[in-house]
């Protein structure tokens, strides 16, 4: 055999040592794009912030179920039979695994979510009750009594825990990115006028975290737009979007509007901001109603936006109404007692009867008689016809920032919105949901246009998106669509965050009088 190779290796000559080789050549344009510093330094950051979400959650998740697997440890325990460890570890280890991968596979630290609010909230409690589901199917399959009291203690527990550990934590991101620290870097690509009204509604809401560096109008080079008291350069469109992106230091573009003419242009820019931009955001002004309600669909290459249209009954409002019943029956044991002090300081202060009523425009118009604490001398309708004149309120509202018929006890009661409470009461009775629209007058109710009326789709509240946005303050178009923005795209965590935020407001007022 060796032979017959020596043979053939003879016939073929020498095999030389060491074949040369080709050095790699690369084909032009198919190199993959490559991450940008800025784009680099935004992820880094996005990374390090789903970093200390994770840690957060780890701390809170683990410090839950041990707790409870310490307290209640099973009382056969004595100090000669002690239960093995890791019969104590079991079940809080198995509820800290399930719990954390609940998390992770629901997104709740996705970047997309940060800061959102109600979104990010939404996503935890739909993580804790996933691993509530599963954990409870296998507490049903096998007799575990350590893992059904972390069923029924440290889910729930834990749960708040979450929420006011990502509270914390919102709080902490919204004000880096009101400083315009860990805000994307934005431009604004579109024509002038969208452009304009774009950067106007970014500068009502620093909070969304996009820094906007310049505007890129189509064929226009022109004076400096204002935003938040700052100069943003309008630079001409004409240079490319994505090497403007890259050399301002640029990681997202918000495209306020597109050439109707050329349908691939979404897609060229798209690819074209590969490597330097993390996203490219569309404006659309059909956001502003339909909010939330808005998804995206794809089929088979065709990108479609679907709306959901808006219901006033069903299930979720079954579930609005019981959220009233219980936060209403709890408010009214606290107003109870805070009743007493304002009932003697409202009689000190003035004569007339303690409560008020007044006529208001409830859902689908019926009228209901509203309560609240009184705040003005009880010839305040009288005298409102001689301060008509001297209106401040906005639309057909009749406000005045020193109006002589409130008392001294009512103004202290409105700066704090004390003089509601009573409406509690009306909440529940049903006349009024804890949280809703701004109940009108009938005389504002009449004035309404076909859109306005939309607010009377459903029951007024006693907080709102008017209420801590600015109250009084706000102009009589920003009330209305902050109204019908609430009535259309409403949901029971919106609520709960209305809520948290009302009791902020009170402590620190902002444009009640």
């Amino acid at each position: 055999m060796q032979r017959a190779w020596q043979g053939t290796s003879r016939k073929l000559g020498a095999i030389p040592a060491a074949l040369p080789v080709a050095a790699p050549v690369a084909l032009p344009g198919a190199q993959s794009p490559r991450a940008t510093p800025s784009l680099a330094r935004r992820l880094l950051q996005e990374r390090r912030t789903r970093l200390r979400l994770t840690l957060t959650d780890l701390a809170i998740v683990a410090a839950a179920t041990l707790l409870v697997a310490t307290v209640t440890a099973p009382a056969g325990a004595t100090a000669l039979e002690p239960v093995p460890l890791e019969q104590v570890l079991a079940a809080p280890a198995l509820v800290v695994l399930a719990w954390l991968i609940a998390l992770t596979a629901i997104s709740s630290r996705d970047s997309a979510v940060l800061g959102a609010g109600a979104t990010e909230y939404r996503r935890v409690v739909h993580a804790t009750g996933l691993a509530f589901a599963a954990l409870a199917a296998l507490a049903l399959a096998v007799d575990w009594p350590a893992l059904r009291l972390q069923l029924l203690i440290a889910l729930p527990a834990g749960m708040v825990a979450l929420l006011i550990g990502r509270w914390q934590w919102r709080r902490w991101l919204l004000a880096r990115r009101r400083d315009g620290e860990w805000a994307s870097r934005t431009i604004l690509v579109g024509d002038h006028d969208e452009v304009a009204y774009v950067l106007e509604r970014l500068g009502r809401a620093p909070d969304l975290g996009y820094h906007v560096i310049a505007a890129a109008v189509a064929g226009h080079q022109g004076d400096p737009l204002e935003l938040r008291g700052r100069s943003v350069p309008v630079l001409s469109a004409h240079a490319g979007i994505a090497e403007m992106a890259e050399r301002m230091g640029a990681d997202t573009v918000i495209l306020a509007a597109k050439p109707d003419a050329d349908p691939a242009y979404l897609t060229r820019l798209s690819r074209q901001l590969e490597g330097t931009c993390a996203e490219l955001v569309l404006f659309s002004r059909l956001t502003d109603v339909a909010g939330p309600r808005i998804s995206f669909r794809p089929v088979d290459g065709l990108p479609l936006i679907q709306v959901r249209i808006p219901t006033f009954d069903g299930g979720e409002h079954v579930l609005k109404r019981a959220l009233d019943v219980v936060v209403s029956s709890c408010a009214l044991l606290a107003v109870g007692v805070l009743a007493v002090p304002i009932a003697i300081a409202i009689r000190l202060d003035s004569p007339g009867p303690i409560l008020f009523r007044q006529q208001r425009v409830g859902r689908d118009g019926r009228t209901f008689a509203m309560l609240k604490f009184r705040t003005m001398h009880v010839d305040a309708e009288q005298a409102l016809a001689a301060l008509l004149e001297r209106n401040e309120g906005a639309g057909p509202l009749f406000k005045l920032h020193d109006d002589p018929r409130i008392t001294r006890v009512g103004a202290f009661l409105r700066r704090h919105s004390l003089d509601e409470l009573p409406q509690f009461w009306n909440a529940l009775k049903g006349d009024m949901s804890v949280v809703g629209p701004r109940p009108p007058l009938p005389s504002e109710a009449t004035s309404y246009d076909g859109v306005a009326m939309r607010r009377l789709y459903l029951k007024p509240g006693i907080t709102g998106l008017w209420q801590i946005s600015g109250r009084s303050d706000l102009s009589w178009d920003e009330s209305v669509r902050l109204d019908l923005r609430y009535v259309e795209n409403w949901s029971v965590m919106q609520d709960l965050m209305i809520m948290v935020r009302t009791a902020r407001v009170v402590i620190h007022p902002s444009g009640a009088y």
